[in-house]
């Protein structure tokens, strides 16, 4: 019986939230360029991430729009916003060659994986990937992954993983002629633990750090 009051319990829970969700409807001027579905509260139901290019301009740039991502509930057919984020990703035309640009959404394991990829000019590359988990009511950060890459000099990744506070900082170095001297490369790894996870919504790239044992730098996330 107990189990019975328990299962009416959670499905009026879950239509009383459904309830309280806005519905979804593609604001005017936005152009959608991405689609994905997956299950992101274990709830055996897929949810719907969209992303669109706003009608918002971004910079002085030809066709450079702020971008935006819904994650919609499907309520009986009806699509209704859980989440709203235009923090996260980068303008539709961002970077030195923006037509490689590339951006990957990914729902694996329940988690949302968001790898976005562009030259900061002829010779810099830089990707990274974040991953979102749904707990304890929202969206928290649970993984980050930078990468910082010229063509021929160097290689530098920052990767954490905050559920386990697992930290791996490399540096790779080389050389385009065989006159300049190169840094020895080195690879480090230690333990780092937030007091308190991040949520989505207050995570914004490049504003949060912490100093890396025995190194002069931060750890920049």
């Amino acid at each position: 019986m107990k189990k019975l009051f328990s299962c009416i319990a959670i499905i009026l829970a879950t239509l009383s939230f459904a309830q309280n969700l806005k519905n979804f409807s593609v604001p005017k001027g936005y152009k959608k360029v991405k689609e994905i579905k997956g299950d992101l509260d274990k709830d055996g139901k897929n949810e719907t991430v969209l992303v669109f290019d706003t009608d918002k301009p971004a910079s002085a740039e030809e066709k450079d729009y702020k971008r935006v991502f819904y994650i919609l509930k499907n309520d009986q057919g009806n699509l209704k916003i859980w989440k709203e984020n235009s923090t996260l990703l980068y303008s539709s035309r961002m970077g030195f060659y923006p037509d490689g640009n590339i951006l990957d959404i990914q729902i694996k394991n329940n988690c949302l994986i968001v790898e976005q990829h562009f030259s900061s000019n002829s010779r810099h590359t830089l990707t990274n990937k974040h991953t979102f988990r749904f707990q304890n009511g929202d969206f928290y950060l649970i993984g980050s992954y930078d990468n910082f890459a010229d063509n021929c000099e160097f290689d530098f990744t920052n990767e954490i993983n905050f559920s386990t506070g697992k930290v791996i900082v490399d540096r790779e170095y080389s050389s385009c002629d065989d006159e300049t001297k190169v840094p020895e490369s080195f690879n480090k790894e230690f333990n780092y633990k937030l007091k308190t996870l991040i949520k989505m919504d207050d995570f914004k790239m490049g504003e949060h750090r912490f100093k890396i044992p025995g190194l002069k730098e931060d750890f920049v996330f």
